[in-house]
């Protein structure tokens, strides 16, 4: 075997085959710009951003298929509500496990004096006590951001319960679903999530540069950047309906083509069939890992507890030093180091050396996750 791509959780490779046909097929006979002209390449481009759309609507369970706009990433997703909700002021309640793109803009918002926000601690395993959130809560408090998975180790947080706490409270949630949309069942308007950002590039199984956010009825926002839409060109103010609103600019039209084959593949496929071939292969990872001397795993053990994301350490390397011998030796893809979340890996006393992640997506085999084991015992016998 020559290798093994194990780092999924950064972006999924390789692709489903139709998500490459449909991108070939829209660079070679589309290459229209959606809704900027009438002719035909125009328009079809147009039904294929349009069947994006829908289908991303069907897998999360939105009626209203505008409700879903686009962006290039889930952290612009994530910026669009940071910046308009804590703009103006107010205060925020994370966790300790977010990403760097919920703590940096925050940071910076704070750093101005425009804005607060305080860090609700999890427990070393990646739980979280939903009691803490509650306690953390202020008068001023505009928003609750969380993610649904760690992308360090994978573990789910209790989300549903984050929002019928802050539902309680009239105060919105805003979900990180960037390492669970396409993994888990993510029905947010059954939920009480008011914002949801994803990326295409992970279990969405599209390519990199696509993303986006829900945003729920009665909660819009102002638009993170205003221009050309495409619609109501005559006026100098941004449309005020969905999607157009938070959509300017050309929309990556051939990354949606393949962002939309992936999402159909899924649906396919369905989310409980993705879940249970990631399960049994992160189980037979864990579990392997946890057999060989040295290594020390982070994160729960339980598969209900968690996504296809395993972190680990071997003891007498750093982090970085077992990535590369895998890469090199091995031809291993995983990545090493924080990850671009500091918060979690000060949450899992890993700050200073960070970890060794392997990720897996429903295209591994249980030959990736075998032969990832027989690699490591190499490297400690040697």
């Amino acid at each position: 075997m020559s290798g093994a791509y194990l780092d999924n959780a950064a972006t999924t490779y390789p692709k489903p085959e139709v998500v490459y046909a449909a991108m070939d097929r829209f660079a070679r006979e589309i290459g229209g710009s959606p809704g900027r002209s009438g002719h035909q390449r125009s328009l079809e481009a147009g039904r294929e951003v349009l069947g994006a759309r829908e289908a991303l609507a069907r897998l999360f369970g939105v009626d209203d298929i505008s409700r879903i706009t686009f962006t290039k990433n889930a952290t612009e997703a994530l910026n669009v509500v940071i910046q308009d909700i804590l703009g103006r002021g107010g205060h925020a309640v994370i966790t300790s496990l977010e990403h760097n793109s919920v703590w940096r803009p925050l940071a910076a918002l704070s750093g101005s004096g425009d804005a607060s926000y305080s860090i609700v601690p999890c427990s070393q395993d990646g739980s979280l006590d939903i009691t803490r959130v509650q306690e953390a809560i202020l008068s001023e408090t505009r928003i609750i951001i969380c993610t649904h998975a760690s992308n360090v180790v994978g573990n789910l947080l209790p989300v549903q319960e984050v929002a019928e706490l802050a539902g309680e409270k009239g105060i919105p949630v805003l979900v990180d679903a960037a390492q669970t949309a396409g993994r888990c069942h993510l029905l947010p308007e059954e939920m009480g999530i008011q914002y949801m950002a994803f990326t295409g590039h992970k279990e969405l199984f599209g390519p990199q540069g696509t993303g986006g956010l829900y945003i729920a009825p009665g909660w819009e926002i102002e638009p993170l950047m205003f221009g050309g839409t495409g619609s109501r060109s005559e006026s100098p103010e941004q449309p005020d309906f969905l999607p157009d609103r938070y959509e300017s600019g050309t929309l990556n039209a051939l990354g949606l083509a393949g962002l939309r084959a992936g999402v159909e593949f899924l649906l396919e496929k369905g989310v409980n069939e993705i879940r249970r071939h990631e399960g049994e292969l992160t189980l037979r990872l864990m579990e392997g890992l946890m057999e060989l001397e040295g290594i020390t795993v982070y994160g729960p053990t339980k598969w209900s507890k968690k996504i296809g994301v395993v972190s680990f350490n071997l003891e007498g390397f750093t982090s970085s030093e077992v990535a590369s011998h895998l890469n090199d030796t091995y031809g291993i893809c995983v990545r090493s180091g924080l990850h671009c979340a500091p918060l979690a890996h000060r949450t899992l006393g890993t700050l200073e050396n960070g970890v060794v992640r392997a990720s897996l997506s429903y295209m591994n085999t249980a030959e990736d996750a075998d032969y990832l084991l027989e690699s490591l015992k190499e490297i400690i016998t040697s």
